[in-house]
């Protein structure tokens, strides 16, 4: 028990470090902080880590539902969304692989410990761009490339993958206490709490892409379909296509109209006036 759970702990910290914002290793960006670095896929690879990836994906489903809505403007952030995913859901999953558990957690690591160690690697990088800065004066190209590349993926390495693996590996014994302890109620309170913040995620999401109230009857009719017409997601999605499809051309075409209805109308006083 203690080797898999050791195993699970380091390639999670692993998963962590491979799905920073600044890390080069899967195409930068792209391959590691938008998709590595998503709730989701952070459920599915811990969970094919702990070798549960139903309990991985389901938790990963609603951390994801939680941070739909979460936007970073500038260099602010409000929350630290790849250690919320890989810090919450891996001690979900070394306690059992409860969501809403992974949905509390990952609350309280992506907003406290998480933004800790955000500011703490900005306050390092700043460390380093000096002293690339500096090499780059001196024309020392092997200091440029310690400072530029090599210091920076090694602070980020410490700063991801060691706390995570650390909080995963020795937090569990602490969860497990924790929920042991505390009365059945307050469990149950935190339970029926964490499935209604990815409800309150997805409305946030709601209030940011719907622009006009008539828009709501789409949601409606998606969620009347998949609960009582007993549609799978697969087919509520190629549906939905084809009615945005159905929309946007008919919006389209309402736009041409309009804007030849006022160059007639343009040319008409035109010609008044001679």
């Amino acid at each position: 028990m203690e080797t898999s759970l050791l195993l699970s702990a380091l390639l999670t910290g692993i998963f962590c470090y491979l799905g920073a914002i600044e890390t080069p290793w899967l195409f930068g960006i792209t391959g590691g902080f938008y998709i590595l670095g998503r709730p989701l896929v952070a459920g599915l690879l811990v969970g094919l880590a702990f070798g549960d990836v139903t309990a991985g994906v389901l938790c990963g489903v609603a951390v994801q539902g939680v941070f739909i809505a979460n936007l970073s403007t500038g260099g602010a952030t409000n929350s630290e969304i790849t250690y919320a995913s890989y810090g919450g859901i891996g001690l979900a999953m070394a306690t059992g692989g409860n969501p809403a558990i992974a949905v509390t957690l990952a609350i309280l690591i992506g907003q406290t410990f998480g933004l800790i160690f955000y500011n703490s690697r900005m306050a390092a990088y700043s460390f380093w761009n000096t002293k690339a800065q500096k090499a780059a004066e001196e024309l020392d190209y092997n200091g440029i490339t310690f400072n530029h590349v090599i210091g920076p993926q090694i602070t980020t390495f410490l700063l991801r993958a060691v706390p995570v693996f650390l909080a995963v590996y020795y937090g569990q014994p602490l969860v497990d206490g924790l929920l042991n302890t505390i009365p059945e109620v307050v469990t149950h309170i935190i339970s029926v709490l964490g499935g209604v913040l990815p409800a309150l995620g997805i409305a946030m999401l709601m209030n940011i892409v719907i622009k006009e109230s008539s828009h709501f009857i789409f949601f409606f009719a998606g969620f009347v379909l998949m609960a009582f017409a007993g549609l799978s997601m697969i087919a509520l999605v190629f549906i939905a296509a084809l009615v945005a499809y159905v929309v946007y051309l008919t919006s389209e075409r309402r736009g041409v109209v309009t804007e030849s209805g006022g160059s007639s109308a343009a040319v008409f006083e035109d010609d008044e006036l001679f």
